[in-house]
């Protein structure tokens, strides 16, 4: 009989990740842990490199705890002799890692004597684009036996697991991420936005994401510049940081653009920031499936994206093949911005479709809920 079937005690989940802050990855295990019922469950963020702390405020409850393995990039394997300990001390009844980075820890969590063990598949890295690269997939397989449930989070990842990786099907669990829409809600305003930087006649377009390689920002920023060259009321707001800040804006001056562009950096206030935009685009080299898109979704934005990962998962049917482009094919991206600037009033009508859509399909609840029902797996007695 489980320790929980004669007690109240709460289901001890142990959350593997590289690291814990900014990214669309880390921000679904906030929504996951905030929305999970608190006295039923308690965390422990295990982060193979660290956490953020200010990105950890986004957590609401008081039932999470945070260990940092301070893991160097690249080098190393004393993290898994850490991570080792210190499942053997928290034992606890759940490890679940997420992603290639994290995946070893499965191997620990066994060894670590840990039997219900849960592993997702939430995108590509920048070197495994489309789960192309064989040493990562042999990597996948040996590692197979050791993994009680998986979590694709994309159509495109659970083909891949059952095609590539021959994972049984009984094991693969599809669950969209869900969006919190009260927080993300359509309230079109300028007043985040720098003085002067956009008026009535602006149209905003917007994205939010690392400025990193694989969400290649510069591929949006390229068709932008081409596009407002012709067409003086186009603004651009670039949510977030990274390794790219500096590449990014020395395009924007460049083209001196200044006056057309926010970098507004990485923000707690992201909700807020979608209502400044009239048009999202995820320009992404790969995804999963994109935070980001159901955010901007469900605050009434069209969205232009990538034609890559779960990204054709999200967006409407009768909106793919104009809103979905092919990586670095300028002239598409050109050709799906510009029918905004063509007809603005556009926006609205398909802002309407997005919110609608989002509503309906990608509630936090039903994912919730769906994660419970993976949680509650082979563990007889729990909850």
């Amino acid at each position: 009989m489980s320790k929980h079937s004669a007690s109240s005690q709460p289901i001890h989940i142990v959350h593997v990740v590289y690291s814990f802050a900014t990214g669309g990855l880390e921000n679904g295990v906030v929504n996951l842990i905030n929305n999970l019922p608190e006295k039923d469950y308690w965390h422990s963020i295990v982060c193979i490199t660290n956490h953020d702390k200010d990105f950890i405020k986004r957590i609401t409850g008081n039932n999470t705890r945070y260990y940092d393995l301070n893991k160097i990039p690249g080098k190393g394997l004393s993290w898994l002799f850490a991570c080792w300990r210190i499942l053997r001390t928290l034992k606890p009844d759940i490890v679940h890692s997420r992603n290639l980075n994290a995946l070893e820890a499965q191997l620990i969590a066994f060894l670590a004597g840990i039997s219900y063990r849960i592993h997702g598949e939430h995108g590509w890295d920048v070197t495994d684009l489309g789960g192309t690269n064989e040493k990562y997939q042999k990597i996948r397989r040996i590692l197979k036996p050791l993994i009680s449930q998986y979590v694709a989070l994309s159509n495109e990842a659970v083909t891949y697991l059952k095609d590539k990786i021959s994972v049984n099907p009984q094991k693969i669990n599809h669950i969209c991420n869900g969006v919190d829409t009260t927080l993300f809600a359509p309230n079109k305003n300028r007043k985040h936005l720098p003085a002067g930087f956009a008026d009535d006649t602006a149209i905003v377009f917007g994205t939010v994401g690392r400025l990193a390689e694989v969400k290649n920002q510069a591929f949006l920023l390229r068709a932008f510049l081409r596009l407002w060259q012709h067409n003086p009321q186009l603004r651009l707001v670039i949510v977030g940081d990274g390794v790219l800040a500096d590449r990014l804006k020395d395009m924007v001056a460049g083209a001196n653009a200044g006056s057309a562009v926010f970098f507004a950096g990485n923000r707690s206030d992201v909700n807020s920031l979608m209502q400044q935009m009239d048009v999202f685009v995820l320009p992404s080299l790969a995804e999963g499936v994109s935070n980001t898109i159901l955010e901007a979704m469900a605050t009434g934005l069209p969205v232009i994206a990538t034609k890559v990962g779960g990204n054709g998962d999200l967006i409407l049917t009768e909106l793919q093949n104009s809103h979905l482009v092919e990586v670095n094919n300028d002239q598409q991206l050109i050709q799906a911005m510009q029918q905004y600037i063509d007809a603005p009033e556009y926006i609205s009508k398909n802002s309407k479709l997005n919110r609608e859509h989002c509503v309906k399909n990608f509630s936090l609840v039903s994912m919730v809920n769906r994660y419970r029902a993976i949680y509650q797996k082979n563990n007889k007695g729990l909850l």
